[in-house]
């Protein structure tokens, strides 16, 4: 900044050249007329100059001082954790274990956490482990059930508990009885074929000792004392059939969310800005990314954010931002979204006498997505029972998003894929058209298929969250849809995001795992990471289907430090084989709306 001495009253000093040639040019005031008229011309010259310099100076000021506010409103951080829902959060959490020296800043567009897709209300709360949900067990073109899928999931869903387990016993996670309950997992279906359907299942599923446990009836009274109101007002001629686990969870994900950032907010590393929306991405020559956001709350005031890392964990809006990072590997996918209804009862006689989360069998010529279930869930402290989903379409990307959503993330990249995908699903059509077309009393008469006594006055209608499906391009197929979720990052691992839907939620620390060893593999490959994955995720780097002992040790220790109901298994009875051959059918599989 230039420094300019105040102007003498009687005389002006001039300095530079002419005082470095040694002449002294100072101006006397009081000297003859002429001599005064050319010195006021000179006066006048150097005034200039000096107003000159003044005003050069301003602006160099101005702009330096406008750099330097600019500098100051762009914000430094290792990490960047787009969305504030379970995902971000449980990266968040392994990174700050891991690395906690990285700084980390969480952006989230509502008012708080867990306010979206994490939000209890908004999704299923199930622990999704293959226990009961049958789209995990497909049937195959020659009639045999494949479980390879389950399998994976109930894997999964070992290390998330795993993972919870652990930040409980740090003291991260506190009173796990406010975010995760034992509820038997029940599967429920009546008709001939999917009775041979259940059988076949079951006698597949024997094979993995990750489902040592469940049972197996067809017994009306056994079903009756598993399930009451299930049974209660049914033919009882009609062929119908179960499975039970014990060891089934219901999961509050929204609590775990607040808890896990809760935790996150005690360490000065750590930032988390609420009412902040993700506005625009520049990549940088060092391969850092340069995010602008707005503050909601402040007429919208733009600033940056430069991020060594980012993830974007916005639920169905990561498609979004994933496409606006401008990175190729985002040209691969689009998406559809859906969204999901539930029928909610708070009546304690209804309440009180069903404690089990009971899925059935998606109708024939439905897509699986269509599993109906009728559970118990823990919503805030409170006892609920839900039924549904029933399906619903929004152009909505999100449940507090915009209806300009599909049409401002359809690409010409992806709009093939996703009219191919359209074409290749016509079930997926004709159901979606069903769904948005059903009546109250159409929605009764579902829930009485489950719970045939049921009383209209003791239930209402929920909007829960909105999904959105991934399409990717495929060679062979123009697009497909694509079951679960999928990790997409650049080939420098500097960004990365999650899209789908199922199962979400209850397998996100396998994800947020799987997510470190692609972006931070050389950092997952040092012997400290290492050892420290191996205190987080016990199991880590093994496979527990097929070890009896290593099972039953985990499920006895996560059960205990969060306060689950387990006993060892004990030898059950086969169930009966199914009658006649299965019937050759191959069904797509697309992931249950509820997850």
């Amino acid at each position: 900044m230039l420094t300019l001495a105040p102007l003498k009253y009687g005389s002006v000093n001039v300095t530079g050249a002419a005082r470095a040639r040694g002449r002294d040019d100072s101006i006397d005031l009081q000297r003859p007329c002429k001599r005064r008229n050319t010195a006021l011309e000179s006066d006048k010259a150097i005034n200039m100059k000096n107003l000159s310099a003044i005003l050069f100076a301003a602006a160099m000021g101005t702009g330096l001082l406008s750099g330097m506010a600019n500098a100051a409103q762009e914000e430094q951080t290792d990490v960047l954790l787009i969305g504030g829902g379970v995902m971000s959060a449980t990266l968040g959490t392994y990174l700050h274990e891991l690395e906690p020296d990285w700084s980390m800043t969480m952006v989230e567009r509502l008012d708080g956490v867990a306010e979206e897709s994490s939000n209890g209300w908004n999704n299923a709360g199930t622990g999704h482990s293959a226990l009961m949900e049958l789209n995990y067990t497909p049937q195959n073109s020659d009639g045999s059930i494949s479980i390879e899928k389950a399998v994976e999931i109930n894997e999964a869903f070992q290390i998330s508990r795993q993972f919870w387990a652990h930040q409980v016993n740090l003291g991260v996670l506190t009173n796990p009885k406010t975010f995760i309950n034992t509820v038997p997992h029940m599967s429920f279906v009546w008709g001939d074929q999917n009775v041979n359907f259940l059988r076949a299942r079951y006698a597949a599923l024997q094979k993995s000792s990750l489902f040592r446990g469940m049972l197996y009836s067809e017994d009306h009274e056994q079903i009756k004392q598993w399930a009451p109101l299930v049974m209660e007002g049914r033919d009882p001629n009609q062929k119908v059939a179960a499975t039970r686990t014990e060891i089934g969870t219901d999961v509050n994900y929204g609590e775990i969310t607040r808890q896990l950032v809760s935790s996150l907010k005690k360490n000065d590393k750590f930032t988390l800005q609420l009412s902040t929306e993700v506005r625009g991405f520049k990549r940088n020559d060092d391969k850092s990314w340069t995010v602008t956001v707005a503050d909601l709350k402040n007429n919208e005031q733009e600033r940056t954010i430069k991020a060594k890392f980012v993830f974007i964990g916005a639920g169905g809006a990561a498609l979004k931002l994933l496409q606006e990072t401008g990175i190729p590997e985002a040209d691969n996918y689009g998406g559809f979204p859906v969204g999901g209804q539930f029928l909610v009862s708070e009546n304690p006689d209804v309440v009180n006498r069903h404690l089990a989360k009971v899925y059935g069998q998606a109708s024939v010529g439905a897509p699986p997505m269509s599993v109906p279930h009728i559970d118990t869930r823990m919503l805030d402290g409170k006892r609920v029972v839900l039924f549904g989903p029933f399906a619903t379409f929004s152009t909505k990307f999100l449940k507090n998003g915009s209806l300009w959503d599909l049409l401002s993330a359809t690409t010409t990249s992806n709009v093939m894929p996703m009219m191919n995908v359209g074409m290749d699903n016509f079930d997926l059509v004709k159901y979606l058209i069903s769904q948005v077309m059903l009546s109250d009393d159409d929605r009764f008469d579902a829930l009485k298929e489950y719970y045939p006594q049921a009383k209209k006055e003791d239930w209402r209608l929920w909007q829960a969250g909105q999904r959105v499906q991934i399409i990717k391009r495929d060679e062979e197929k123009g697009g497909v849809l694509r079951l679960g979720t999928e990790v997409v990052s650049d080939k420098d691992g500097t960004v990365a995001a999650l899209l789908g839907a199922s199962p979400g939620a209850s397998t996100a620390a396998p994800i947020m795992l799987h997510l470190m060893e692609k972006v931070f593999k050389d950092k997952v490959a040092t012997p400290e990471w290492q050892a420290k994955l191996k205190t987080i995720i016990p199991s880590y780097g093994t496979k527990l289907n097929g070890n009896v002992e290593a099972t039953e040790r985990e499920l006895e220790n996560t059960s205990r430090v969060l306060g689950l109901k387990y006993q060892a298994p004990k030898a059950v009875s086969p169930a009966p084989k199914p009658e006649g051959k299965m019937p050759d059918q191959e069904v797509n599989a697309v992931s249950d709306i509820a997850l």
